[in-house]
């Protein structure tokens, strides 16, 4: 595929993640995330309360609650629970990823990452680099 082409897909993907993130129900940040494989789609995530828990994300100071799931997590588990594989796929996501979850991309074998905003922590980033694994960022054209 050429480069081109590609960052047409790139920002479309993106662009569905932030449509992805609308549904979460945290009101400090909404995630979004798609992971995609050979041009589908096979899972998606945005952050939130585990099955089962009230969907308030914050505590009553305002903090995210321990519990709270990130985007790229979710979409993560949701491929775990299903036929697919995340092997070779691109995970596209609205906020670059934490430390924690950037371990999850890494051991899951999505090779790329392509996301739309930088958060303060770096070190998730430093990380997947270290680790090979591609990375793009790529803010949204509205």
């Amino acid at each position: 595929m050429t480069d081109k082409k590609q960052r047409r897909y790139d920002q479309a993907y993106l662009k569905m993640a932030s449509e992805w993130s609308k549904l979460s129900h945290c009101i400090r940040k909404q995630v979004g995330a798609l992971i995609v494989k050979d041009k589908m789609i096979i899972s998606d995530g945005y952050n939130g309360t585990p099955t089962g828990f009230d969907n308030c994300c914050e505590d009553e100071d305002g903090s995210t609650k321990w519990h709270v799931l990130h985007a790229e997590a979710n979409a993560i588990l949701k491929v775990a629970s299903s036929t697919q594989a995340c092997q070779e796929a691109t995970l596209y996501i609205t906020l670059s990823p934490c430390k924690e979850c950037s371990k999850l991309i890494h051991q899951s074998g999505i090779r790329r990452v392509v996301y739309a905003n930088a958060y303060k922590d770096t070190s998730g980033i430093d990380f997947l680099e270290k680790a090979n694994i591609e990375i793009l960022y790529l803010p949204i054209n509205e």
